[in-house]
């Protein structure tokens, strides 16, 4: 029966009864403990028995609405304490299912006991089989003993497989040592979506100071991103990170205030392990983002058994102004609005000269558009350098500055002993750092240590496994290799969930081209150049295309390309690099090598892979092909 939440009669479920009146919890005649605020929790949820009842229901008849209430706290702590009450359990529960993400659900029957003592007939009833028994015969309990047998058998073999998981299932112990965490995006709690921003940042200033934890595995916040709006369950989204604990959280900012609550959940069992609440002026942001940190991290070595936290050391100071600046600059970053991201980098650049990430950050939007070649690479990569130099100069300690500085010496200056220093410096200082990782994978493969490239994009992907960037560019690697049909798979089933992704196409269409498929080649270059038409990255995909129409032997439409890409160059760069492969292709080797000595004198960014890329392979016969590479400064093999 359901009751209504308004009713002031004592409810009963099990061998409880509680008092809607004075908030009194019985068992079995005797009094429980159980605090006040608990017991009105406890009240609303067994008013409502088969309801969801969601936590903002909660926060609106308790905690109201006033800014500061530290709700996300205090409903976790009313929760354990009501489950210790009852002797409940989060993983098998008998009386209040959580529902992650939402709220909870009161499973117990509930029963009025003003009406049970005036009915005695309720309970027989209830009681009562709807229909008579039938006798079980032993031809009919055959089955039923064999599949209890199956079922109790997988039971034991899970139990002696893996005891320490099912103990903590079961009975609340310890489970394994925690060696991967997830930091999950901060809700933000202010009531204003235009500042998502800054529960983002805060989400990212989390996962970065526990990325620097030895032993530790973290998970990228790139792939932690994607469940900022997910309906899954804790488990669930642990279980596809590769994710032991995860922390969850929220954030609520009023002027010059801020409240941030986090708690530690162990992933097996979504058994909440700790939980705190932090409150500060806007001027102390860092300062409280690392005791967050600090605070986790001994979480995670006392409580699920992993690594002994070290010392984080203290963010650099900046102005509140410069901050929430540079908050603002990484969400476009992260949107690729890259001039954007870079007009607002530089307005914190302003505000705080001396703030290094900013100019970290700052150089990783000017790589991408170097990369694709949106701008000369000179002005890109220049400003790449520039940015990521004075980001080391202002905090050598920074990761982020040696993985920006690596990618410019690699891209640009060609200096390949300088790189791999700053890629395994900024490993050294985060090796959790999926991006860096990443990076130091493109330059193994530029190197043409392709093996030990796809094992670093592998690494990378173990810390950023949902994200689009990483999963995207293993196939590249596996290109490198020249294992195309493992890079078919791989480009296939990314796909399977982003079928408009350019990248993807073109290396598909890549693919395609080195296993004699030229038609097919095309329909993926065709597609990548449609959905890239209105932005500056098109030329790059336009110019993919050109090469597949001279591979399938359709010379006119690859000269239409030419033509097209010939008159944009009016307006803006289109790489000389991306021009001779098309020539090299049609069989206009002279051309090819003019534009290719062009582009060693423009410093072209995907020169820098030459010594393995395919698409070359018409010219490596040729003696100028050896040149190309010692100007390059590649090994001749």
């Amino acid at each position: 029966m359901v009751i209504a939440s308004s009713s002031n009669l004592p409810l009963r479920f099990g061998v409880f009864e509680l008092d809607l009146k004075t908030g009194e919890l019985r068992k079995s005649g005797r009094g429980v403990r159980l605090r006040p605020q608990a017991a009105k929790v406890l009240g609303i949820l067994a008013s409502r028995p088969g309801q969801l009842v969601t936590r903002e229901d909660l926060q609106g008849q308790l905690w109201g609405q006033e800014t500061f209430v530290d709700f996300e706290h205090s409903i976790n702590l009313c929760i354990r304490e009501i489950r210790t009450a009852l002797s409940d359990d989060a993983a098998t529960p008998r009386y209040i299912e959580t529902l992650p993400r939402q709220g909870y659900r009161f499973i117990a029957p509930v029963h009025d006991r003003d009406k049970s003592e005036r009915d005695p007939t309720v309970n027989l009833q209830s009681l009562a089989p709807a229909t008579p028994i039938t006798p079980v015969s032993r031809r009919s309990y055959w089955p039923v003993a064999v599949f209890g047998a199956v079922v109790l058998a997988i039971a034991i073999a899970a139990v002696v497989t893996n005891p320490r998981d099912w103990r903590a299932r079961f009975f609340g112990g310890a489970a394994g040592p925690v060696r991967a965490i997830a930091v999950l995006p901060l809700q933000n709690l202010t009531g204003d979506p235009a500042q998502d921003y800054f529960a983002d940042g805060m989400t990212e200033a989390l996962t970065t100071d526990l990325a620097r934890m030895e032993s530790l595995q973290v998970i990228s916040r790139t792939s932690t991103m994607q469940y900022k709006t997910a309906k899954k369950s804790l488990p669930a989204i642990a279980r596809e990170l590769n994710a032991d604990a995860v922390v969850e959280g929220s954030v609520q900012r009023a002027g010059n205030r801020i409240r941030v609550t986090a708690q530690l959940v162990r992933a097996a069992d979504d058994r909440h392990l700790w939980a705190e609440t932090y409150e500060r002026d806007f001027r102390d942001i860092l300062a409280l983002q690392d005791d967050v940190a600090s605070a986790i991290a001994k979480q995670v070595e006392n409580k699920l058994g992993g690594p002994q936290p070290q010392p984080l050391a203290r963010a650099q100071a900046i102005s509140p102004e410069a901050y929430e600046t540079y908050l603002k600059a990484n969400y476009y970053l992260d949107q690729f609005d890259l001039q954007k991201s870079i007009d607002y980098y530089n307005q914190a650049i302003k505000l705080d000269p001396n703030y290094a990430p900013a100019y970290a950050h700052m150089a990783r939007a000017y790589f991408f558009m170097a990369f694709f070649g949106t701008v000369p690479p000179k002005a890109g990569w220049s400003k790449v350098k520039e940015a990521a130099t004075l980001a080391v100069e202002k905090d050598d300690h920074l990761p982020e500055g040696h993985g920006a500085l690596g990618l410019a010496k690699l891209h640009y200056d060609w200096d390949f002993a300088g790189a791999e220093s700053e890629f395994k410096r900024g490993l050294d200082l985060n090796p959790n750092n999926a991006d860096i990782r990443h990076d130091y994978a493109h330059y193994l493969m530029a190197m043409g240590r392709v093996v030990e490239s796809e094992a670093e994009s592998k690494r990378a992907l173990a810390l950023d496994p949902i994200g689009d960037v990483l999963n995207s560019c293993l196939c590249w690697h596996s290109f490198a290799a020249r294992d195309y049909d493992q890079s078919v798979r791989l480009a296939q089933k990314f796909l399977t969930s982003q079928p408009d992704d350019p990248w993807e196409l073109t290396i598909l269409g890549w693919d395609y081209e080195q296993k004699g498929m030229p038609e097919q080649a095309v329909a993926k270059f065709r597609k990548a150049v449609e959905v890239t038409k209105d932005t500056p990255f098109n030329s790059f995909y336009l110019a993919a295309l050109g090469h597949g129409y001279a591979m399938a032997g359709n010379r006119p439409e690859a000269e239409k390309v030419l033509h097209t890409l010939s008159d944009r160059e009016k307006k803006s760069y289109v790489s000389p690099f991306d021009l001779a492969l098309i020539h090299a292709a049609l069989g206009e080797t002279n051309y090819a090598f003019a534009l290719l000595n062009k582009a060693i004198a423009e410093r072209s960014t995907f020169l820098v892979y030459t010594k393995w890329e395919p698409r070359l392979d018409p010219l490596r016969s040729d003696t100028r092909f050896s040149q190309i590479l010692k100007q390059i400064g590649l090994p001749v093999t």
